[in-house]
């Protein structure tokens, strides 16, 4: 092991030994020279200001339901003791209740692990022909293919998307896509946008239309069709992923899909960096 650390400001000595102390007329004429210390004032805060925060919001909620179940208890049984334990259970229940419908997991994070599972399905493909490009982001927009496939069948754009299960899927005269009451319209406007932008991109490069198509692979909730068209987008069961790729004719050779797959790693940066 090497006894001559460096530290990460570049300098070789030791942040604990120091050997090149100042004598004894230096320290005194430093302690004559420095100048009295000032303290700032330190600010007293208050449990009523923290609890004023949003961020306790759910703990004002909490402690006004607790209050208000034991008073009424207290009221009703007659016994102090009573309401006090059934605001205490009033306060328990509200805890499980929200620890159970609000997750602590950031929203992209919960994302990641439908496209962990396309992924999967995805590798699957390597040996029919198949490459795939993760995470790439449009160029000039904010926008994400999350997984691009090139191969026999084709080029495709897929968003996975995770769902609450506890909400329906469904469709309205087969042009408007609903989970439970959210109109997804806009997710579907994204990703064609995504599928159009990629497909230009490439298609500049290669000297020749390439159309991506775009889709949407859900998890979560069931999804009561095999394959849906909606504004454009392919609708389905994100379980379905490689068999939506799969099913369509030969459409490209393997030159053609070698020089596709490195004209879209060029023009479609991956979002994270290369891994």
């Amino acid at each position: 092991m090497d006894s001559d650390h460096q530290r990460e400001d570049g300098h070789n000595t030791s942040p604990i030994w120091v050997s090149d102390r100042p004598d004894e007329g230096e320290q005194t004429s430093a302690k004559q020279s420095a100048p009295t210390p000032t303290y700032a004032p330190v600010k007293r805060v208050s449990v009523g200001s923290l609890l004023g925060q949003p961020r306790f919001h759910h703990l004002r909620v909490r402690a006004l339901l607790a209050l208000g179940v034991a008073l009424v208890a207290g009221f009703l049984l007659g016994d102090w003791r009573a309401g006090v334990t059934a605001g205490v259970v009033a306060a328990i229940l509200d805890t499980v209740y929200r620890a159970k419908s609000h997750s602590a997991v950031p929203a992209w994070r919960r994302a990641s692990v439908a496209e962990r599972r396309t992924e999967a399905q995805l590798r699957k493909l390597e040996r029919n022909g198949y490459r795939t490009l993760h995470a790439r982001a449009i160029p000039g927009t904010e926008a994400q293919i999350d997984h691009l496939v090139v191969g026999p069948t084709g080029v495709y754009a897929v968003d996975s998307e995770k769902w609450d299960k506890r909400l329906p899927v469904r469709v309205q005269m087969g042009k408007k896509l609903y989970h439970g009451p959210f109109d997804k319209k806009e997710r579907l406007t994204e990703a064609k946008m995504e599928a159009t932008k990629a497909g230009e991109l490439i298609s500049k490069e290669y000297g020749r239309e390439i159309s991506v198509v775009p889709s949407l692979a859900i998890y979560g909730p069931a999804v009561p069709w095999k394959v849906m068209s909606i504004r454009g987008v392919d609708v389905y069961d994100g379980g379905r992923a490689r068999k939506w790729i799969t099913k369509r004719e030969r459409a490209l050779t393997d030159a053609e899909i070698d020089r596709l797959y490195a004209i879209a790693a060029e023009v479609l940066p991956a979002r994270y960096g290369e891994g």
